[in-house]
């Protein structure tokens, strides 16, 4: 893999097994967070204070590349720092205004600056674009991609607990979403349109929520009817929530609910990511639709049992940079997630574990990629 040295700023689930994944991988990494904890094994990590500009310029100096997995209100900064030492960078972020501006960053970079890519946006971008891609050109009506990080066994009427970051889930309910509404580019709000889920025999809500379509919108402006991105809960979750964010007006005060909610939902080791990409149109001459639906589960990863959201996340980041490392996406600029080839996603060494975990995959996972290095 072209990459030598990796920094990734924020060691939290998702940061620790994607420096344990890259490690694996022949990658010399180092892993910054404000936090002291045990280190992974031949990783060097460092205790400093990334809100800090003069501590980020120390931390980025001598690498290849930059993975941040920090709150989203440090992303940006990161991503400027990056752009500014001249390194590759890479972030799971789902917030738009900071894509906004990391893309306008790309514009001059003579690296590659790929923000948005973990599970949704991502992975789930990268898999709604390539069952579009099986569609007429112009016979596409809708694109409907869902995706849902919950508990085994929930408890209460939000059916939740805090395996991510709550920051980052709060925001996503209060932020406006984009959607491709009648073929034209919308802003629509967020904790709306429900809709009922009927995935492997159990019955779940759909709604909208911020971020997950990721730049999808600006491509498929235009080629299709109607495109948007909902999260998949435990049927009473919005309406909980609504109760909370709206009623008792605290959209005004989030972190006041952030703190709520770490208190009230704390994570919890048995969890699941479903996963429902649906696409309607014209294919093979006859109007069909065409889905792939998934129920991801904890696995031993690297010596430990991971969280399902924290494995999918972390095996898209990694092979998002591995595709990078080889040559198989572009070497600077901006690449948007669903410009990503699926079949060449699959077959890194950790986006197959989306395929093996997964039989639906396999139609991409078993055909020859047939795919050129770009400079």
């Amino acid at each position: 893999m072209q990459f030598q040295r990796i920094v990734i700023l924020g060691l939290g689930g998702v940061g620790s097994l994607v420096a344990a994944l890259l490690r694996d991988l022949g990658v010399t990494v180092r892993g910054v967070d404000i936090r002291r904890s045990p280190p992974p094994r031949d990783i060097e990590v460092l205790t400093r204070d990334l809100t800090d500009s003069g501590v980020l310029g120390e931390v980025l100096a001598g690498q290849d590349a930059v993975i941040s997995c920090l709150p989203y209100q440090q992303t940006l900064d990161v991503a400027k720092a990056a752009h500014a030492a001249g390194l590759h960078y890479f972030d799971p972020t789902e917030d738009v205004q900071t894509t906004r501006a990391i893309r306008e960053l790309a514009a001059d970079s003579q690296c590659v600056m790929i923000p948005q890519n973990g599970l949704a946006p991502g992975f789930i971008g990268i898999l709604g674009a390539a069952i579009a891609g099986q569609f007429d050109t112009d016979g596409l009506r809708h694109i409907r991609l869902r995706v849902g990080a919950l508990p085994q066994n929930p408890i209460g009427q939000l059916g939740y607990a805090g395996n991510w970051s709550l920051h980052g889930l709060v925001h996503e309910y209060i932020a406006d979403c984009e959607a491709i509404v009648n073929g034209q580019a919308r802003i629509i709000p967020p904790l709306r349109n429900p809709e009922i889920l009927r995935i492997f025999g159990q019955e779940f809500e759909a709604f909208t929520t911020s971020g997950g379509l990721g730049t999808m919108t600006d491509t498929f402006a235009g080629r299709v009817e109607s495109l948007n991105y909902k999260s998949i809960r435990y049927t009473g979750h919005m309406n909980g929530m609504r109760l909370l964010l709206e009623e008792l007006r605290l959209r005004n005060e989030p972190d006041t609910l952030v703190r709520l909610l770490a208190d009230a939902l704390p994570p919890d080791d048995q969890d699941r990511v479903l996963i429902h990409a649906s696409v309607q149109g014209v294919a093979d001459g006859r109007l069909q639709t065409r889905e792939i639906v998934a129920d991801y589960w904890p696995m031993e990863i690297a010596g430990r049992i991971r969280t399902a959201i924290t494995w999918t996340t972390a095996a898209s980041i990694v092979a998002v940079v591995e595709l990078v490392g080889k040559k198989q996406l572009p070497q600077k600029g901006f690449v948007k997630q669903e410009d990503i080839p699926l079949d060449l996603f699959l077959k890194t060494t950790t986006g197959r574990l989306y395929a093996e975990n997964h039989p639906t995959l396999s139609q991409w996972y078993d055909e020859p990629a047939d795919h050129q290095t770009m400079a």
